[in-house]
């Protein structure tokens, strides 16, 4: 479980196929603290440690993974979000974010707005994912406030510090982005459509 606080970004070393999983070797300053068999969020996807060598640790996707998130576009030298799993004894700043990635979505938008940014986002409507007005959002493993909410499509305002500490300020329009819907929206959803 996370929260959608970005710790640090973490930068791609290098990328390897096995059979259908993908393995990534990633270098990041937390990189020394980190541990075999942790689960570590990265640009929202719950992935394990399975190998740690000097500043670089490793990370595998199934296939699974890689047909429902971004992974499979990631590049040698992209930068990611990170964020270690919550702790129990300690404040949830943003909301509860699984690190389960529930789709894909596209930007459509930017807008820089006296020091700040307006960011909008498409996603298929056909998983049936919603958002609502000021509800929880995560993209990209970062948790954030939903503004004019729509059928399929949404935005967020991004303050100078989270443009800085993401890789937000590497969004251009059709960038692609992992989306996480709010995990009590998603229940309230399934449970309305059972019962109509």
């Amino acid at each position: 479980m996370f929260t959608g606080i970005i710790e640090t970004l973490g930068i791609i070393q290098d990328i390897q196929r096995e059979g259908s999983n993908l393995h990534l070797s990633v270098s990041s300053s937390i990189t020394p603290s980190l541990k075999i068999d942790q689960s570590l969020a990265h640009n929202g996807i719950c992935l394990t440690v399975v190998a740690i060598k000097e500043e670089m640790y490793t990370v595998t996707a199934i296939q699974e993974t890689i047909d429902k998130t971004t992974i499979g576009d990631w590049k040698i030298g992209d930068i990611l979000n990170l964020e270690r799993a919550m702790k129990l004894d300690a404040r949830l700043d943003g909301h509860l974010v699984q690190g389960h990635v529930d789709q894909i979505g596209h930007c459509i938008a930017i807008k820089e707005s006296e020091g700040s940014w307006y960011i909008t986002f498409e996603y298929d409507p056909a998983w049936k994912n919603i958002t609502i007005e000021k509800g929880s959002i995560t993209v990209n493993g970062v948790s954030l406030t939903v503004v004019n909410s729509k059928q399929n499509e949404f935005s967020v305002a991004i303050i100078p510090y989270t443009y800085e500490h993401t890789n937000f300020k590497n969004f251009q329009i059709g960038s692609k982005i992992n989306l996480e819907f709010d995990v009590i929206g998603k229940y309230v959803s399934r449970l309305y459509q059972f019962n109509r």
